[in-house]
């Protein structure tokens, strides 16, 4: 008995005007910032849960404690801090990759300043679950809108490229490194943060095959199932 293939993900390799010029832009747009602001949403969640960050969110949070800023700002410097990291790696951003720097800080922020912050341990739990499924789906919005990486994947596909190493190793250093780093800076991290770093790869890559806009580029090629 075998089992059929799972779907082959394809993404355009396209610069940013291109990535503009390729078709049905006013979908991927929409599509693009319609995941943002879920991502955003999503990370509030989160945070109001209580229960332990994505990885990256713990390093934001422990910026927080040092500096008098936000957890969406801290946000929004780091995704340009790795932009910076692009530059030897030879990685081009596209419009999607500085809406991804900008968007989901300040739209985190938004829905904190509106959002209660629960004592109940259910309904904590409950926000934590929702939040890393709508993270998901936001992951698989704006990847599939075709219009850019976003800073953190940008930096994960560029050192893959450069040191032949996979994008699960390269994913689970840096996540490893950036937690370790937001622990010592006092961050939020618990059982939510385990729980994300196990589910949201499987989660993100279910979901992009239905919301993957094709291009009608010749020249995609497959995307790792480890992104």
């Amino acid at each position: 008995m075998t089992t059929a293939a799972p779907p082959r993900i394809e993404l355009s390799e396209l610069g940013p005007i291109a990535q503009l010029r390729s078709g049905r832009l006013v979908r991927r747009l929409v599509q693009l910032y319609a995941g943002l602001l879920l991502y955003g949403f999503a990370i509030a969640l989160m945070v109001r849960g209580h229960l332990g960050l994505a990885p990256w969110d713990v390093l934001h949070s422990g910026l927080t404690k040092h500096f008098p800023i936000d957890i969406g700002q801290a946000l929004v410097i780091v995704s340009f801090v790795v932009m910076l990291a692009w530059v030897p790696l030879r990685e081009i951003p596209g419009v999607g990759t500085i809406s991804n720097a900008i968007v989901i800080g300040l739209s985190t922020d938004a829905f904190l300043a509106v959002l209660p912050t629960p004592h109940e341990l259910g309904v904590r739990a409950g926000l934590l679950v929702g939040g890393i499924v709508l993270q998901g789906v936001a992951t698989a919005a704006y990847i599939g809108a075709q219009l850019g990486r976003g800073p953190r994947d940008g930096l994960m596909t560029g050192l893959a490229r450069r040191t032949g190493r996979s994008l699960r190793l390269v994913r689970t250093l840096m996540e490893l490194t950036v937690v370790a780093i937001g622990l010592l800076l006092g961050g939020v991290a618990g059982v939510g943060t385990i729980l994300y770093a196990v589910s949201i790869g499987p989660l993100s890559q279910a979901l992009l095959p239905p919301l993957l806009v094709q291009t009608g580029n010749p020249s995609d090629r497959p995307l790792e199932k480890n992104l």
